[in-house]
């Protein structure tokens, strides 16, 4: 019996949609904030432009290792995250 298999593709829109979307919440998590108020630091500093920017580096690397390139960019324009 054959079965078939459902594949999704998804756009490149999609996939750094995505990837922003899993950093806001990995961020929030690591830092200890709110999704809002990441979300508002987000917005603010241009976080998801650098992503969108960098995404086809950093759809190579691991989410921790973005996380962290993000937290050093944060922190070049004065971003305290603690």
């Amino acid at each position: 019996m054959f079965h078939e298999r459902m594949v999704t593709v998804m756009t490149r829109k999609e996939e750094i949609l995505y990837m922003q979307t899993r950093l806001l919440r990995l961020a929030a998590s690591h830092w200890s904030h709110s999704n809002d108020e990441i979300q508002s630091i987000f917005v603010k500093y241009g976080v998801y432009e650098y992503i969108e920017d960098g995404y086809e580096l950093f759809h190579l690397e691991g989410d921790e290792a973005v996380l962290q390139e993000i937290a050093e960019m944060l922190k070049r324009k004065g971003v305290d995250l603690k």
